[in-house]
């Protein structure tokens, strides 16, 4: 009796024992196929986020032009990319996003060029390449011809602020005449930035430059701020055909403002005259009183006469030294300096009343207005 319930006993556990290794195996033989499945899945999805982010967006073959507006996201310019069929799966361009860390984006107008892909679109978005644009401000200008420049800029969005001289100078925070309070030079700037923005960092600008000059000019000079510099050189802006001239033509103007001498120079009677001066300027217009004619009134006039450059600033703080009081244009864009009036009125008989036909006060190529 022993021995037979031991062999039921062993029987049964060795049947136990097959039973669990079936089970066993086929739970191993599931959790096989699933993780094959699942690999096979990840490998699709791999393969699709890769076909997706590695394809070339639909573009035209010139590109095409993305503008994002302020407060706009990622996800609203995919989804807007991928209902114009621009972007294969914004889904996957997403993802990338993310896990690059790039979903903050810049607001502005972006160039995507053929054969970018979603990758290039993310990453550019990411680092605000947005398309750029370029202003020139010609030194010599008027703040008006400026802000004129300025308001037609491409891509630049006008304001009521800059809409007039006086109301732009107002925004600014200037008090009467803003004129050569801006800063002559070419500024880099983003599809709708204002009228305002580009006044605003030129007139910054010019206060800059204006305060390091000052702080560097030559002892003994007759100006008793940084304004007045400014004036001056705004004159020899106007006056300088020949940029090597400036600081000889500044040295002139304050050697004659040294001595009590009135500054009579053309430009500042021209900008007195406003509409009025039709080009040619007469002897009448130069006995014609405004605050401007320094033919008439003593020292310089009341505000710039335009805009002057970093270098005619320079020249106005650091003006040459001499004995010369007198210069004529020589009609070649240079002018002949002179120490004593008899010397002028022969440089004026000389190079003024015998003009060659080719006579020109500036050289041809000075001072371009685009």
């Amino acid at each position: 009796m022993t021995s037979k319930k031991s062999n039921s006993k062993s029987t049964s556990t060795k049947s136990r024992g097959k039973s669990a290794h079936s089970v066993r195996f086929r739970w191993l033989r599931w959790l096989f196929i699933l993780c094959f499945l699942l690999l096979c899945t990840v490998a699709v999805g791999l393969w699709s986020a890769q076909k997706a982010l590695v394809s070339p967006l639909v573009l035209p073959v010139d590109g095409m032009r993305i503008d994002v507006e302020n407060g706009s996201n990622l996800s609203t310019i995919l989804y807007r990319l991928e209902e114009q069929g621009v972007l294969p799966s914004r889904l996957w361009a997403r993802i990338y996003a993310r896990i690059k860390r790039q979903s903050s984006i810049h607001p502005g107008e972006y160039m995507v060029p053929a054969g970018s892909n979603a990758m290039d679109l993310v990453g550019r978005l990411h680092r605000g390449d947005v398309t750029r644009y370029r202003i020139t401000i010609v030194e010599g200008w008027t703040f008006e011809q400026a802000l004129t420049q300025i308001r037609n800029g491409r891509k630049v969005k006008p304001t009521d602020a800059a809409a007039s001289v006086a109301v732009a100078a107002a925004s600014l925070g200037i008090e009467g005449n803003p004129e050569g309070r801006i800063f002559p030079d070419t500024y880099v700037y983003r599809s709708g930035a204002t009228d305002m923005d580009l006044l605003r960092e030129a007139f910054e600008r010019m206060a800059a430059v204006l305060q390091r000059e000052w702080e560097d000019r030559a002892e003994g000079l007759p100006y008793e701020s940084p304004y007045e510099a400014l004036i001056m050189a705004s004159i020899v802006e106007k006056e300088t055909g020949v940029p090597s001239e400036r600081d000889e033509i500044a040295g002139v103007f304050v050697r004659r403002l040294g001595k009590g001498m009135r500054l009579q120079t053309d430009p500042t009677v021209i900008y007195g005259l406003g509409d009025k001066y039709d080009g040619n300027l007469r002897r009448a217009d130069l006995r014609t009183a405004t605050p401007y004619n320094t033919y008439v009134i003593n020292g310089m006039p009341p505000t710039p006469i335009a805009l002057p450059g970093r270098e005619a600033i320079w020249a106005a703080l650091h003006p040459k030294e001499g004995g010369s009081l007198y210069f004529v244009a020589k009609g070649d864009g240079s002018h002949h300096f002179s120490s004593s009036l008899d010397e002028h009125n022969r440089a004026v008989r000389e190079f003024q009343l015998k003009r060659r036909s080719d006579y020109r006060s500036r050289p041809a190529d000075t001072n371009p207005t685009n």
